[in-house]
């Protein structure tokens, strides 16, 4: 009987780990500082003259820039439309502004009232202007998470900010406490959340125009444009609060982390700076608050260390000089004069 012949040993299958995401030269980034934010976007309903605006503004850094108009939710350009309908990213020091709503809202703030910090008392508009990280934290523990989540809720985070924009996606805002810094990082940094550029550029709106949280919509075709209907999501009962918010915000462009948006005109707008898997992020969101048109302009700046909030409030700043060179905010005749359609939407009931 012939013997069988001894098996030969099988060699383990060594598994190739997954590359490593690239990092940039100059410090540990993984998105470059400098790009062509205008590749791959369609502008066939654009209003060209912001475009041009925006993208002249942007020059060669990597980011976003979106326009809207707040009395309508008409975006009017979009910069870099992969990055404005992404997923989303940290929203740094922006955050500030709807936890001062939500402060302001629930009357754990009332004006002038400061709060007490270690060594010192603050205002709401000095931590605004200022962007102080202290009182935001020790104003989100006052708030409590479930009574902040409520508010974020309703001011839009955790939901698109537009309607039937190819795309878009919805953001992320946390189900439980972060675990990194708890209440307090989610307060001044936004640890743990996902903001989109459209979700800025939404709340801003509602901010600029007193209270009314539009659809973002974004027309396909200047007759798309032409027959735009503004859409109302909700109503946000923050008329009474918004002076007081918009306060702190032109403080910041004044004296404040945004002051290279400084312009003739007023401005009112609020940073944020943090990095987020090895990525840069200058954040600014704001409005003007002179002439006879307004416009919400949001910036997103990703890269390394040169993406920071105050390099994107100068670029914003860039967008309302340009236009104004241009006597965009002079002219009275409203963009659209159709009625808005009124959305039964129903949220965040407590």
């Amino acid at each position: 009987m012939a013997q069988a012949k001894p098996l030969t040993p099988i060699k383990p299958v060594k598994k190739t780990p997954a590359p490593a995401p690239a990092v940039i030269a100059g410090g540990p980034w993984t998105e470059p500082t400098f790009a062509d934010s205008t590749a791959g976007d369609r502008v066939d309903g654009e209003d060209l003259t912001i475009r041009r605006a925006a993208v002249e503004a942007l020059g060669s850094y990597n980011g976003s820039v979106v326009a809207v108009d707040p009395t309508t939710g008409r975006i009017l350009a979009m910069v870099n439309q992969r990055i404005a309908t992404s997923s989303g990213f940290q929203p740094c020091s922006t955050i500030k502004v709807s936890v001062a709503l939500a402060g302001l809202s629930a009357k754990v703030i009332e004006p002038p009232a400061k709060l007490r910090l270690p060594g010192m008392r603050m205002d709401l508009t000095y931590a605004l202007a200022h962007s102080n990280n202290y009182y935001f934290a020790t104003l989100g523990q006052k708030l409590g998470f479930e009574k902040f989540s409520y508010y974020a809720h309703l001011l839009g985070y955790g939901e698109r900010a537009g309607l039937n924009i190819p795309g878009e996606q919805a953001g992320h805002f946390p189900a439980a406490i972060p675990r990194n810094g708890g209440v307090g990082m989610l307060t001044s940094f936004g640890e743990e959340i996902e903001q989109t550029p459209l979700q800025l550029a939404a709340l801003m709106s509602a901010i600029a125009n007193g209270g009314t949280l539009y659809y973002l919509q974004y027309p396909q075709s200047q007759e798309e444009a032409r027959n735009f209907v503004p859409r109302v999501k909700r109503k946000l009962d923050i008329a009474g609060l918004i002076p007081v918010i918009a306060l702190g915000m032109r403080g910041a462009v004044e004296f404040g982390t945004a002051h290279r948006a400084r312009d003739d005109g007023d401005i009112a707008g609020k940073t944020g700076t943090c990095s987020e898997n090895h990525t840069h992020l200058g954040w600014f969101g704001s409005f003007n608050e002179t002439g006879k048109r307004k416009l919400v302009v949001v910036v997103l700046l990703t890269g390394g260390k040169p993406a920071i909030g105050p390099l994107a409030a100068g670029i914003a700043g860039e967008v309302y000089r340009r236009l104004g060179d241009n006597n965009y905010f002079a002219d009275a005749t409203p963009l659209h004069a159709v009625p808005a359609l009124i959305s039964r939407q129903i949220c965040c009931q407590r």
